[in-house]
């Protein structure tokens, strides 16, 4: 598995930066593109664990204990989630460290956009949804927790209510379109691919760290 699965930390800059960015491990790539786009040598980032995409719960507890270890080391703190399944505990969390965090209710919302989202989510709402490292793990999150790899039947179960894969592309790495593809495929679902980019993740992170 992937080190952006387990890593918690993604290396601090030389320079010396007076704002961190906490983000999910899931986009730490995009955010991380984000910095170099700009230039940034003032901001830090720092990822909790990406598995914890597949235990929301978790979320809000844990960008709490990191805003406490760290938040007084910077003067801006900005937190890369959306709200990710945690049904407002995270707003809870962050209204009391006064940070800000992603606009939307996943990453899905501000990678395609919030509006553009919801047309999607409205004209098919049994729609399974991929980004880049959703594709390019989809195995490791999917379909070996799933149980899926030594019960393929399990497939018809669990996707019953899905119709249709979108993949939200962030890149256009051939790879991950045959990953996607594959997963389309495997779950037996109609494909699509959409492309982001960066989407809503650089004009947020923008305005924290200008200003």
């Amino acid at each position: 598995m992937s080190s952006l699965v387990e890593r918690e930390l993604v290396p601090e800059s030389s320079a010396d930066p007076n704002t961190l960015v906490l983000a999910c491990g899931a986009i730490a790539r995009e955010v991380l593109a984000v910095l170099e786009l700009n230039g940034w040598s003032h901001v830090d980032v720092r990822c909790l664990p990406a598995s914890l995409h597949s235990t929301p719960r978790e979320i809000s507890g844990a960008v709490d204990a990191k805003l406490h270890e760290l938040g007084s080391r910077y003067e801006r703190v900005f937190v890369a989630y959306a709200d990710c399944g945690t049904a407002g505990e995270l707003d809870r969390v962050l209204a009391k460290h006064g940070v800000e965090r992603l606009p939307g209710a996943h990453c899905y919302a501000f990678f395609a956009g919030i509006e553009r989202w919801q047309a999607m989510h409205d004209a098919e709402p049994g729609t399974y949804y991929l980004t880049d490292f959703l594709a390019r793990h989809f195995h490791a999150l999917v379909v070996r927790p799933l149980g899926i790899d030594r019960h393929p039947e399990l497939v018809d179960e669990i996707f019953r209510n899905y119709r249709k894969l979108i993949y939200l592309a962030q890149s256009d790495e051939p790879t991950l379109e045959r990953d996607a593809r594959a997963a389309a495929e495997l779950l037996g679902l109609q494909y699509e691919r959409h492309w982001t980019g960066l989407g809503g993740l650089q004009p947020a992170l923008e305005r924290i760290a200008t200003r």
